[in-house]
């Protein structure tokens, strides 16, 4: 069965998950980064996210609202544990200081095994992608997931906006 797995997976998937990696295996250095680079993988998260819950599920708004909650309990919990005080940033250059952390490469792996696990549950079973019992919680851990990543983010974008902008001489 494995092997099934395997040849039936698309390349395309394997390319996703060798960008994971690679993008993990860089947040795991410290490194200045600029607010924009720092808003790629909360969208690519928030992305693969929405499209795996608007591929699979056809529940309505029930879905997106167990993602929303996931998502704010996330981000609030993330934004309760980073000191944002640990925080360097210049705004002068446009750069945040960040420390190096294997929590992205965890959660972006955690959000991809969760998508291509309920491609292939659904897969098997086509009814699961009808039932709430099934969908929400899904949707939730996507949410959970996503949320840390913005809670994260959002440290950040208050450390680097509560330094004051210094023109360049």
């Amino acid at each position: 069965m494995p092997q099934q797995l395997l040849s039936h997976t698309p390349i395309y998937v394997w390319a996703i998950l060798a960008f994971l990696v690679y993008r993990g295996v860089l947040a795991s250095t410290d490194r200045a980064t600029t607010m924009r680079t720092l808003c790629i993988m909360p969208a690519v998260m928030l992305v693969l996210s929405l499209q795996g819950i608007a591929g699979k599920f056809d529940l309505g708004g029930g879905v997106l609202l167990a993602w929303a909650v996931g998502a704010a309990a996330g981000a609030a919990l993330t934004w309760m544990l980073i000191d944002g005080a640990r925080i360097s940033a210049d705004r002068a250059r446009g750069t945040v200081h960040q420390r190096g952390s294997w929590t992205p490469l965890a959660l972006m792996l955690s959000i991809f095994v969760i998508k291509y696990s309920v491609a292939v549950v659904t897969a098997m079973h086509p009814a699961l992608a009808q039932s709430a019992a099934f969908a929400l919680p899904v949707c939730a851990l996507f949410g959970c997931c996503n949320g840390i990543f913005f809670g994260r983010l959002l440290r950040q974008a208050a450390a680097y906006f509560q330094q004051p902008y210094a023109l360049a001489a």
